[in-house]
């Protein structure tokens, strides 16, 4: 067996399983699993660097780079690209394994086997999902496990956020059980990674997506670590809801993935869990919040562009090692999963592809469900705190049932359109075309000048964030439907709908839409008005209008009667004749975007 020459690493103090945050957080639960047999020794020549720390802390960016290097050439089964770079100037690196030793997606695609994408470091100092990934290539390659790459593909990229990786400290994460030595949640500029996808503001994010729309993975997981309540639970993980835009593929992660998932990591000594959170954290009687994600986060992106995509969250007050252990199980049986039922997988994504629903829903509202979840809790008490003085929860260590709790989820339809056939774009709005032509959307260019008949959306009452939220100064506005005839200038893009990614486009064109464009700030300039008229020129103007209109001179009267402020408000008089009249600007607050 060819060997890997360890690399040296100095253990931090602290590493044996105790954290220098561990006396200010809840008591540990005991773990003992049979995936525990899964850890190589520190000094096994083909231990991970992790394992060379006890699956205690993780190697920085160069260490966890040099030793799968090393690996990679070992075999000719691995292959190592960069997907792109991050702002600072690292390389996305994302490792290949295939039995054909595929170096590219045309080569990979050939193969004719399901591909799974496993992402780490989305959030950097959550990063058991690298040295995961590095311990299952090892024993692909160097082990027992080389079967796994016989029915199904690997594409993994350990570290996403590579430079949030190597700001790394002892003092990154309180509420987290190591690693010792954790990375960062947010980029070099101070961008979140998961709320990015919609947008796809960073290098980062438009590197992933274009490896997306490259690789075409079929299953697509995303790792990280929750914060929040403590519990019994320590892998959760979620994905799409069937009230969403895939409800294929919510039948086959829920019917087919999870009770196999669920059955490994229990068979292996983990408590697996769905996604939750507490709607109360300091009142479990409360009941669970049930999440619809939106195309902001990764499992909302994958529901609206309709690729299976997982949300693993391990629980943050789990130790490292546990943590590490089982999401190894995970990434292991969803390689297996997609080998024995990725031809199902595969047909409920196309499915999902194929709906062109219409009805489609653009914004949701919270309901009941209805059943409540029976939930592995830990025990509390809530105490006055002498610090705060306020209520503090302290969780106590001891396993306790919550029964048949409430699930409250934004799961109700709040805002439906029917489905446009078209969108059409004006070449000016190009940072809009760019970012559509990075989520791989498909558009045609018109080469000549044409005029259509459609609707666009009148926009009124904006409301501007007060602070900025991720770099943008979100806006959200009352849209109402007007129908005209719209010349559009050579240069336009047209989107059709009627397509995979049609969804996506509707979720991202759609200004009601929760992430669209214009939420996240795109159109902002459409909300500035740049042309006046003086009050020295409206007045003579208003009366010549009011005896040349005897209509209008009726709806002035009555406005007068009626509305009392309008009636003491001198501006206000002015502005209305202004907008009445032939001089207004009619595209202000009008949105470019035209629907066919």
């Amino acid at each position: 067996m060819t060997t890997l020459a360890a690399l040296p690493l100095i253990l931090a103090a602290g590493s044996h399983g105790h954290y220098i945050n561990d006396s200010i957080l809840p008591p540990q639960l005991p773990f003992s699993g049979a995936s525990q047999s899964l850890q190589r020794s520190a000094d096994d020549p083909l231990a991970t660097p992790a394992e060379q720390m006890r699956l205690a802390d993780s190697p920085d960016y160069q260490a966890s780079f040099a030793w799968l290097d090393k690996l990679v050439a070992t075999s000719d089964k691995l292959q190592k690209v960069s997907i792109g770079q991050s702002a600072q100037g690292r390389q996305l690196w994302m490792i290949i394994a295939s039995d054909s030793g595929a170096s590219n997606a045309e080569a990979l695609a050939a193969n004719g086997k399901p591909t799974l994408l496993w992402q780490a470091g989305i959030h950097a100092g959550e990063i058991d999902g690298k040295d995961a990934g590095m311990m299952l290539l090892r024993d692909i390659v160097q082990g027992d496990k080389a079967d796994l790459l016989k029915g199904a593909n690997l594409l993994f990229v350990p570290i996403f956020n590579a430079d949030g990786h190597e700001r790394r400290g002892l003092y990154n994460r309180v509420n987290q059980r190591g690693p010792v030595t954790m990375g960062w949640r947010t980029t070099s500029t101070n961008l979140n990674l998961n709320r990015d996808y919609a947008k796809a503001d960073t290098p980062e994010m438009q590197a992933m997506l274009k490896a997306i729309n490259q690789w075409q993975p079929d299953l697509y997981i995303d790792a990280h670590v929750t914060d929040g309540i403590d519990y019994q639970y320590d892998v959760t993980y979620g994905y799409n809801l069937d009230v969403g835009y895939s409800p294929a593929i919510h039948q086959w992660l829920e019917h087919t993935y999870r009770p196999a998932m669920d059955a490994r990591l229990t068979q292996m000594g983990h408590t697996p869990g769905p996604l939750v959170f507490a709607i109360d954290n300091g009142d479990m009687s409360k009941g669970l919040s049930l999440w619809n994600a939106s195309p902001r986060y990764s499992n909302g992106y994958g529901d609206a562009r309709h690729l299976p995509t997982i949300l693993l969250e391990n629980h943050s007050l789990k130790p490292y090692q546990q943590r590490v252990l089982g999401t190894y199980v995970m990434l292991e049986q969803s390689l297996k999963l997609l080998a024995s039922d990725g031809a199902s997988l595969k047909q409920a994504v196309n499915a999902d592809q194929q709906r062109h629903s219409s009805p489609i829903t653009l914004s949701w509202s919270s309901e009941q469900q209805a059943k409540g979840w029976d939930f592995k809790g830990v025990d509390y008490r809530i105490e006055t705190s002498p610090i705060s003085g306020s209520e503090v929860v302290r969780w106590l260590g001891t396993p306790k049932l919550y029964p048949n709790l409430p699930v409250i989820g934004n799961t109700k339809a709040k805002v439906r359109i029917e489905r446009p056939q078209a969108y059409y774009i004006p070449p000016q709005w190009h940072h809009v075309i760019e970012r559509l032509q990075v989520h791989g959307i498909q558009m045609t260019r018109l080469e000549q000048e044409q005029v259509i008949e459609g609707s666009s959306y009148r926009l009124t009452e904006p409301k501007f964030a007060t602070s900025s939220y991720e770099g943008r100064q979100r806006v959200s506005a009352t849209a109402n439907l007007i129908y005209e005839k719209r010349t559009l200038p050579k240069g336009s893009w047209r989107v059709d709908t009627k397509q995979p990614l049609g969804d996506l486009a509707i979720l991202l064109l759609e200004p009601q839409s929760s992430d669209s464009l214009l939420q996240w700030g795109f159109f902002n300039t459409i909300f500035t008005r740049t042309e006046y008229i003086e009050a020295y020129a409206v007045e003579p103007l208003a009366q010549q209008m009011l005896d040349s209109d005897p209509e209008l001179a009726k709806k002035f009267k009555q406005k007068l009667e009626n509305d009392s402020e309008f009636k003491n408000n001198p501006k206000a008089r002015l502005a209305w004749f202004y907008r009445n009249s032939s001089y207004f600007d009619f595209t202000y607050q009008i949105y470019p975007i035209f629907r066919k």
